[in-house]
């Protein structure tokens, strides 16, 4: 989806495919026909945004055939299909039935990182619509805290890798004249865990085309202020890539045993849900919702939020919410001043089927029903700033 910002320039809005569990180029192939196109049916629209993710093996796919990737190009054409940015997070095995801490590897201190990331970025170049010339690209914000912290020679291996990323990055815009930039995506628990923790490896590697991703669940998650955030980033020069639009679970009361109980219905065995709360002395966390709830490991006194993206339209039920306000803050920050801090938005709920059983989408349709309700919610505000919908 397009929209006109009111100072001339597209802002895009896309949908995130790591939703749809997909290893392989069939697999993403039939994401475009069973779930993409749905969606693209249920909004009414002639032209759809998506923001494909393709794992290791699907990416070497389109890599060594330049037949497959024009075909894959003509395929989501003919679908009213379009990508202007992959999520290049996940590197594989992101449809496991336990992902867990295995999302972060391989990091940025090992080469299949820097690999995998140099195709992706050739393959998008590739994959833009004709009548776009810049693509960005979301990635791991460097590696998970540990081993990295206790190696000393990991900074500078991660910086060298991005640092060869960006000059490969200038090669390919000279070779295509496509612009293709990188965001490092702050999660809670890796070594860039917010985007104040960004900003030194950033202006360390000092590249235009690596920047930042805005992930707004990860920023609630870790009580980060919006528009705090956004005014460091500014000042320190350091761009935003993207932004993904997403919305953390929030417990106003975390010692109430009411609480507790709803809590638990979201911790479950397939992803990582970093839990966090603000204390006096700071941010004080755990690696997962169980070890949270098992009571001693947190605080309770003040509020907990959990990484668990929750549906933007759909918040859980009281005694829980969601950090849908931290998200609208931080959209009216990003793009609803004279001119945006980012022109890529990439709505990104991928745990639809990791909500406590009553919550899931039982059925593809009911999925796309979901998926499409997202992308109301996320048009709907962009309106509401001032910017106009395009065809």
């Amino acid at each position: 989806m397009r929209f006109r910002h009111p100072d001339g320039s597209v802002v895009h809005l896309s949908y995130c495919t790591n939703v749809h569990p997909a290893e392989t180029l069939d697999g993403v192939r039939a994401q475009l026909r069973d779930h993409c196109e749905p969606v693209r049916r249920r909004l009414g629209r002639d032209r759809l945004g998506i923001g494909l993710w393709l794992a290791r093996d699907a990416a070497r796919a389109l890599t060594n055939d330049p037949a497959e990737l024009r075909a894959l190009r003509a395929e989501l054409d003919s679908r009213g299909l379009e990508v202007v940015t992959l999520n290049g997070f996940p590197y594989e095995g992101f449809g496991a039935d336990e992902v867990k801490y295995r999302v972060y590897r391989p990091d940025w201190t090992e080469p299949d990182r820097l690999a995998h990331t140099t195709d992706l970025a050739r393959l998008l170049a590739a994959l833009l619509p004709d009548d776009v010339t810049e693509g960005t690209i979301s990635t791991l914000p460097l590696a998970w805290r540990t081993p990295y912290a206790t190696d000393p020679g990991a900074p500078r291996t991660a910086r060298t890798a991005l640092t060869t990323l960006a000059q490969r990055l200038d090669a390919l815009a000279e070779l295509t004249g496509k612009s293709i930039r990188i965001g490092l995506e702050p999660e809670p628990g890796c070594t860039v865990e917010t985007t104040a923790d960004a900003i030194a490896p950033l202006t360390d590697v000092g590249h235009e085309r690596i920047g930042i991703c805005v992930d707004t669940c990860h920023l609630a998650t870790s009580f980060e202020d919006p528009d705090t955030a956004l005014d460091a980033l500014t000042a320190a020069g350091i761009p935003v890539v993207k932004s993904q639009l997403s919305a953390a679970l929030h417990a106003e009361h975390p010692h109430l045993p009411e609480v507790r109980t709803a809590l638990a219905a979201f911790a479950e065995p397939r992803f990582l849900h970093q839990t966090r709360t603000r204390t006096a002395a700071g941010l004080r966390g755990t690696d997962d919702l169980d070890e949270a709830i098992a009571g001693g490991a947190l605080p309770d006194s003040t509020p907990w939020r959990a990484h668990f993206h929750v549906p933007l339209h759909a918040p859980p039920a009281p005694p829980l919410t969601s950090t849908l306000p931290v998200l609208r803050t931080a959209l009216t920050r990003l793009v609803g001043g004279a001119v945006p801090l980012t022109r890529h938005l990439e709505v990104e709920t991928y745990t639809w089927q990791a909500l406590p059983a009553e919550l899931r989408p039982r059925t593809r349709t009911q999925l796309a029903d979901g998926i499409a309700a997202e992308l109301t919610l996320a048009r709907d505000l962009l309106v509401d700033l001032g910017l106009k919908e395009l065809p």
